[in-house]
């Protein structure tokens, strides 16, 4: 059903995969002048411009995902997202902001020097430069559908990469089950279970890992013959690659427990025995790992945490 146009972005992962069907566009990619050129080829190459895409969905509120979908709201294209990535992405630099205040003091307060924790929360300002904040004209409750190319999809949100998230499921003329799935699964990559601020300031922190594992545990038991990803390839054998990503987390999720049994021990002290020599543009995903598998041991009941010294420290429940 979905022809696959790939766009280049500024980030590590390469490029982002936008799915065209008839006049509507599945993440259309970061926005920046050569995604918006590879954007135009891969249209032109189909007969079509930018005026002639009506429709634009979005999976997830990043950068990679959304940026193009101010120029082609311009251009004459409806929004269309889930109530949460709506208000992330109509003004994405006070999400930004608020992320910045918010994991200073926590990162500081689970054991990374302060001034290393504004160097990693400055990092993402690049990203405002591809992340034009963009109004979205319909949102998606999870559940709701939503017609593509004489084809029913239904937005289903799920949990675990970023807030908002949805992916789009649908049946093909063959039968087929399938869905476009963002980030929420990838062929080749275990996707980062990035954390995530209080849904509202003072409230709790999502537990995004744990919501993860169940997102996906659900997805894998639907019997989907095909999911389409953010990124690289097609995954044609999707209960399996689920269960990998699942076995993978399973299996750092022990490692994580392994080094808190050597005694108390701070998310950074565990970011740094997960990886090694880790750059400090990838702190924020090691730390989002570390407390990640953190958070699922505590779920369990395995570890607990409280303050030494005004920091956090994690150890194995007696």
């Amino acid at each position: 059903m979905f022809t696959r146009l790939s766009i280049p972005t500024p980030f590590q992962i390469g490029p982002v995969n936008a799915y065209l069907a008839g006049r509507t566009l599945i993440d259309p990619g970061p926005g920046s002048e050569e995604a918006w050129a590879a954007l135009l080829d891969g249209l032109e190459a189909r007969g079509l411009g930018p005026t002639d895409v009506e429709q634009v969905l979005v999976t997830h509120p990043h950068p990679d995902h959304f940026g193009l979908a101010s120029r082609l709201r311009e251009a004459g294209a409806r929004i269309v997202a889930s109530p949460t990535t709506a208000d992330v992405i109509a003004d994405f630099e006070a999400r930004l902001d608020y992320e910045q205040s918010y994991f200073v003091d926590f990162f500081e307060r689970h054991g990374m020097a302060r001034s290393t924790a504004e160097t990693v929360t400055d990092l993402p300002e690049s990203f405002l430069r591809v992340a034009p904040g963009v109004e979205t004209d319909a949102t998606l409750e999870d559940g709701e559908t939503v017609e593509v190319a004489d084809t029913t999809l239904t937005a289903e949100a799920v949990q675990g990469h970023a807030p908002g998230e949805t992916i789009f499921t649908y049946e093909t003329d063959d039968g087929e089950k399938e869905a476009v799935v963002g980030d929420h699964v990838l062929g080749d990559i275990t996707p980062n279970p990035l954390l995530q601020p209080p849904i509202e300031e003072g409230g709790e922190r999502p537990r995004v890992l744990p919501a993860f594992n169940r997102s996906l545990a659900d997805l894998r038991g639907r019997d989907f013959d095909r999911l389409l990803p953010g990124h690289r390839e097609e995954i044609e054998n999707p209960d399996e690659r689920i269960g990998e990503i699942l076995d993978a987390h399973d299996e750092r999720t022990e490692n994580v427990r392994g080094i808190v049994a050597d005694g108390p021990t701070t998310a950074v002290e565990v970011m740094n025995e997960l990886f090694e020599d880790l750059p400090a543009t990838e702190y924020f995903s090691g730390m989002s790992e570390a407390v990640g598998h953190l958070d699922v041991l505590d779920e369990r009941g395995e570890v607990e945490s409280r303050e030494q010294g005004g920091v956090v420290v994690w150890e194995v429940a007696e």
